[in-house]
């Protein structure tokens, strides 16, 4: 292949994934998935190697690119199956996001698997929005182990059974059916395209693209100077007693290789900040993905020389049961930090200041009685400013860049009234660039329901770079009482939660 007829081909099997989205979002229940769109979808080849995914959640992407090739080893494939799953320790991140996986056959032959992650509000856990504040896996919500809901395009038992264990069934059903429709969607389109190229060259792209992904990658390291960059940064708590748990990186680049070793990261927690190693994975890729071209295809081959390791046990690379809710939202974004930390002292033109560092989890509902309800959102925050620019103010960044629930959709969907939905003003730290300002959400209660609250840098600020200053900490509250970082809470009609989320770092020294 020519560069035009690689760049063609690289974008149709991208555009694959753009129509799987589309549908998803579309045919979803619940406004998580079709507001929020908290989920993902992505294309792989016949042996679970990333060839192309949308621009969607790098959490959810990163998580799948490193984790698919065992799952599709699991199984004997069979057209029209669907294969779903969601725990953390085989495959996936944590329990709301559930992955399901299809396969692709042409003239029996396996030729690749298109797969879509999605946040689902409900998951089983007795807490409402599937985010507590746990100890354990088993208090997270339902654990699916990589199973076949689908079997020749009919849905088993086990599919029913699933949906049964499940509080609100009929949000979750057709939330279910939009994951299942989006993968058959897939199948359809990738069908076509390697009908148009046939098996042997489709295959022969995929191997050019992931080259071409490799020599991208290969320049960046040329331009990064060869080293050993360590950096450490902490987590405020773990919401049950342990506080300031630390993450410590040693980044050894040369010009072919980058080795992140997380060697002296703290132990795992009783709290549930801790992750799997793929959660690691999704952040250490995404932000060596954040310095390539615009261009650059999101496949295999772009991440082949970046190798990861953790010492088991450790919170970021946690041993079952361990409780991992947070881990996939907060965690994955101070790792993000801790790697820009570290290429900070190699490359600072290249590295903004820290952003806000959370994704300021609130999930909330009741479960219980013919009014039960369940809804989470994430709240954006102050971005970390670079050499040329302030950062930006009330964004998601890096690990996460859902939509905010519209208001008029909060508002018809639950017993909710927003009261405020502002810019944190002058929350973001000073200098040459200043940080970006956090988000004031106030929302009050129209029923008592139960609310909790999973938010880091409350204490620990998002920090400046270069003699710029720390972004202010986030503060959260139950009317006129302040609340700690992760708590759970049960309110009546009338309360307000208010959640003031952190700014970010600035830049520079002021005055420069």
């Amino acid at each position: 292949m020519n560069a035009i007829q690689l760049s063609i081909f690289s974008s149709r099997i991208e555009s694959v994934c753009d129509e799987m989205g589309a549908i998803l979002q579309r045919a979803a229940f619940s406004p998580n998935i079709k507001d929020r769109l908290d989920f993902s979808c992505a294309v792989f080849d016949v042996g679970g190697k990333l060839c192309a995914q949308a621009a969607h959640i790098p959490v959810h992407l990163g998580s799948m690119a490193y984790a698919m090739q065992d799952i599709v080893s699991l199984f004997e494939w069979e057209q029209g199956d669907v294969v779903a799953l969601n725990d953390p320790y085989l495959g996936g991140t944590h329990l709301p996001d559930v992955t399901l996986v299809s396969p692709l056959f042409v003239n029996d032959d396996l030729v690749g698997f298109v797969a879509n992650r999605a946040h689902h509000a409900d998951i089983g856990a007795e807490s409402p929005g599937s985010m507590p504040l746990s100890s354990s896996l088993d208090e997270e919500g339902l654990v699916i182990s990589p199973m076949k809901i689908v079997r020749k395009n009919k849905k088993k038992p086990e599919f029913h059974q699933l949906l049964n264990k499940l509080k609100n069934s009929v949000e979750s059903t057709g939330d279910f059916n939009a994951q299942i429709s989006a993968n058959w969607r897939g199948i359809e389109r990738l069908s076509t395209i390697v009908s148009d190229y046939g098996v042997g060259e489709f295959a022969n792209a995929v191997g050019q693209l992931n080259d071409y992904g490799d020599r991208l990658m290969l320049g960046l390291l040329k331009t990064i100077p060869s080293g050993v960059y360590q950096f450490t940064d902490v987590m405020d708590d773990d919401g049950l007693g342990t506080e300031n748990i630390r993450i410590r990186l040693k980044l050894t680049i040369d010009n072919k290789k980058v080795i992140a070793d997380f060697a002296g990261t703290d132990k795992q927690v009783v709290g549930n900040i801790n992750c799997p190693l793929s959660v690691v994975a999704a952040a250490v890729y995404y932000v060596f993905r954040c310095l390539m071209p615009d261009n650059t295809p999101a496949c295999y081959g772009v991440f082949k020389r970046i190798d990861i390791l953790a010492e088991k046990g450790s919170f970021i690379h946690a041993e079952k049961p361990a409780a991992v809710a947070a881990g996939n939202v907060e965690t994955s974004t101070r790792l993000v930090d801790v790697v820009m930390g570290a290429l900070s002292k190699a490359i600072p033109e290249k590295i903004p200041a820290a952003s806000h560092g959370s994704m300021n989890n609130v999930a909330m509902g009741l479960n219980s009685g013919a009014d039960s309800w369940s809804y989470y959102e994430t709240i954006g925050g102050g971005m970390g400013a670079g050499l040329l620019n302030d950062g930006l103010s009330a964004v998601q960044t890096h690990m996460t860049n859902t939509l905010n629930t519209p208001i008029e959709s909060l508002e018809m969907h639950y017993p909710l009234r927003m009261k405020q939905y502002a810019i944190r003003w002058k929350s973001g730290g000073g200098g040459l660039h200043n940080g970006g300002d956090g988000i004031v959400r106030e929302m009050e209660f129209l029923a008592p329901a139960q609310v909790t609250l999973l938010t880091e840098r409350r204490r620990n600020k998002a920090w400046g770079l270069l003699g710029g200053e720390d972004g202010d900490a986030g503060k959260n509250w139950l009317n006129e009482k302040p609340l700690a970082a992760k708590t759970s809470v049960n309110v009546e009609r009338g309360d307000c939660i208010k959640v003031m989320t952190p700014g970010g770092g600035g830049y520079g020294e002021s005055g420069l």
